[in-house]
């Protein structure tokens, strides 16, 4: 009725006995090869150790840095004069005029035509250069 519990035939094989002299095939370097470093006992590589060749992590260029600071999107008005004609000036008003990214939180305007124009601006997330800026 109750067959005896075994590990499946080949599936559990001896364990390897080094250091047990020559006849066992495992004596004398005791399966660690010649002298050196890695003869040693407690010896334990380095990540990314390549035996004194410089690693690859160190090789490759640093990637993947963003800042997290977001800086506005400037315009300059002196090239772009369609926003001077502008009665108000907004977000909105400004990319019906000109082209800039959707992501895009804040509008800086530099130039020397901004003085003229500060009045118009009637959004907080549009702003002028230079001292004029409230």
């Amino acid at each position: 009725m109750l067959e005896s519990i075994k590990p499946a035939k080949n599936s559990v094989k001896p364990v390897k006995r080094v250091g047990r002299g020559q006849g066992s095939g495992m004596g004398k370097t005791s399966t660690r090869g010649g002298k050196g470093q890695t003869a040693r006992t407690g010896y334990s590589q380095k990540i990314g150790f390549e035996g004194g060749q410089q690693p690859l992590q160190r090789r490759l260029p640093k990637v993947g840095f963003k800042s997290r600071v977001k800086k506005p999107f400037v315009i300059n008005v002196d090239k772009n004069r369609k926003i001077l004609s502008l009665s108000e000036i907004t977000k909105e008003s400004i990319r019906g005029i000109y082209r800039y990214p959707l992501s895009t939180s804040k509008v800086k305007l530099i130039g020397k035509a901004v003085k003229d124009i500060k009045s118009k601006i009637k959004d907080s997330n549009v702003s002028i250069s230079g001292n004029n800026n409230e």
